[in-house]
């Protein structure tokens, strides 16, 4: 049963408008396995398994699952064969219970009704067999990130299925959460379940994965078997960016100079107290703390989008008023949130428009919208960004997730800001666009910005960092040195001196 074909797909072909998503690409899963697909940003991973889980319509090729071709018709086609999906973006109905939507569609009834008792009694058992601690009755509005992600994991295992495709499934997980996600992956591949796992963490390859195919511009480039766990992540990567990265981190050597930005003793009702920090002309100050820490909310109060009880900001040594994001702009302060397609960007709008969306005031003449200024100022930015469009009208939805970001990036460089704080900047980016953020990171430091860099992954963080800030339950923890930081140091701050 270990080796049995569970799906073979086969000169796979995809096209949207303006770029070839898929070609000719072929991809298989046995049962009771972990196959890991690889590739960067717009390799087409998401477009292949939306093929086979019947989002999308494949143009040309085969599909065979357990042996038998197959026409997937839609979604519900899929689930029915026993194809199931997490999706990166959490697909939940915030105002519905964690029971309601693992078996939305699906209800257990009796006598015509939606049977409570029992759907409530049989979330709670599969949330326990996931060792996941959370209410069945609780509202997914109420729940944080982390939990929501394994309520999606929760749904796509109750509907026990042959074939269960991961996309980016600990991208919001803490490391505990992670390793209770990977030991139910253990448990369902021994009950013969084929998992198809998408990662940009190439270190859980190594924890999680069978065997790994890689993509790159949409083609197949190479199925490689790892045996005995050894897995040689240098040449994954080359096979992944078509190139060697022989750095993973480009080299600082910016000028640190004058404070431009510093916030002291920031306050929120029941939960930031008293959190102060500064930030220096072409410094990187990188923001480190476990999940829930109140790193973002630091940066959301700061910036007018949350409401603060206390705290003042300092534009290079003068007090300003901060109310709403409005007044952030006006003084050149950007905040780029992590969630880049919820908050960042208008995924309706294309290129173009996100870019200009956040200074209009800059196009305006007599009254109207300079359309052509508009046009040469986007192209301007897509060209010194490198982002990879076929034109400054394709809709953003379309692109990539790392041409996304750097998309935000353009945002709020054409806002001409002092100030920007990246939260999660590489978040579901894969090796070869991160590097193209950090680089770009440097530009802008190089130029005199003060940056602010959230971010999760430690190596990020010691990587691109010239100073540490660490926080933990709502406050600043301490600050570190880049001379004097290591993750033990950081760990030590993040967990409170544990």
């Amino acid at each position: 049963m270990a080796n049995q074909s569970l799906v073979k797909m086969k000169n796979i072909s995809m096209d949207f408008p303006g770029v070839k998503a898929l070609d000719n690409v072929d991809f298989e899963l046995r049962a009771g396995e972990v196959h890991v697909l690889l590739g960067e940003n717009g390799a087409g991973k998401s477009t292949l398994m939306k093929i086979l889980c019947g989002v999308h319509k494949k143009q040309t090729g085969t599909i065979e699952f357990k042996d038998q071709e197959v026409e997937i018709k839609d979604v519900h086609h899929a689930q029915n064969l026993g194809i199931s999906i997490i999706y990166q973006e959490l697909n939940l109905i915030p105002h519905l219970t964690v029971a309601e939507n693992i078996f939305i569609g699906r209800q257990p009834m009796h006598k015509g009704m939606v049977n409570w008792s029992k759907m409530y009694e049989d979330a709670a058992k599969i949330l326990e067999a996931l060792n996941v601690d959370i209410n069945p009755r609780a509202k997914i509005v109420d729940l944080g990130i982390a939990q929501q992600q394994m309520v999606e994991v929760a749904k796509a295992t109750s509907v026990n299925a042959d074939v269960l495709i991961m996309d980016e499934p600990t991208s919001a997980l803490t490391e505990k959460e992670i390793k209770e996600l990977f030991r139910t992956v253990h448990t369902l591949k021994k009950k013969g379940v084929g998992i198809i796992y998408i990662s940009h963490r190439l270190e859980e390859i190594k924890e999680v994965g069978d065997r790994a195919t890689v993509l790159r511009d949409g083609k197949f480039i190479k199925t490689i078997e790892f045996k005995d766990g050894v897995v040689d992540l240098d040449n994954i990567i080359k096979l992944m960016v078509g190139r060697d990265l022989l750095h993973k981190f480009p080299k600082k050597d910016t000028t640190i100079g004058e404070e431009i930005f510093r916030v002291e003793n920031i306050s929120t009702k029941g939960f930031l107290k008293g959190c102060s920090f500064n930030v220096k002309s072409g410094e990187i100050l990188g923001v480190s703390g476990l999940m829930g820490a109140g790193r973002t909310e630091l940066m959301r109060a700061i910036t007018g989008a949350d409401k603060r009880e206390s705290g003042d900001v300092f534009i290079r040594g003068e007090k300003v008023e901060i109310k709403n994001f409005g007044d952030a702009v006006k003084h050149r302060i950007a905040y780029l949130s992590e969630d880049r397609k919820g908050q960042g960007l208008v995924l309706v709008f294309d290129v173009k428009q996100n870019i200009t969306l956040a200074n209009l005031d800059n196009l305006k003449k007599g009254g109207r919208l300079n359309l052509q200024k508009e046009k040469t100022d986007a192209r301007e930015l897509v060209e010194a960004l490198s982002i990879k469009t076929p034109s400054i009208k394709q809709k953003v939805k379309f692109l990539s997730g790392g041409n996304q970001q750097k998309v935000v990036v353009a945002k709020w460089l054409y806002t001409q800001c002092d100030v920007l704080m990246f939260d999660e900047p590489t978040r579901g980016i894969d090796v070869g666009a991160k590097l193209e953020i950090y680089k770009l990171m440097l530009d802008l430091a190089r130029n005199g910005k003060a940056i602010i860099m959230i971010s999760s992954e430690l190596p990020e963080i010691l990587g691109m960092s010239d100073r540490i800030v660490v926080m933990h339950e709502g406050k600043v923890a301490g600050e570190l040195s880049i001379g004097e930081a290591d993750q033990v140091k950081i760990l030590y701050l993040a967990t409170g001196g544990k």
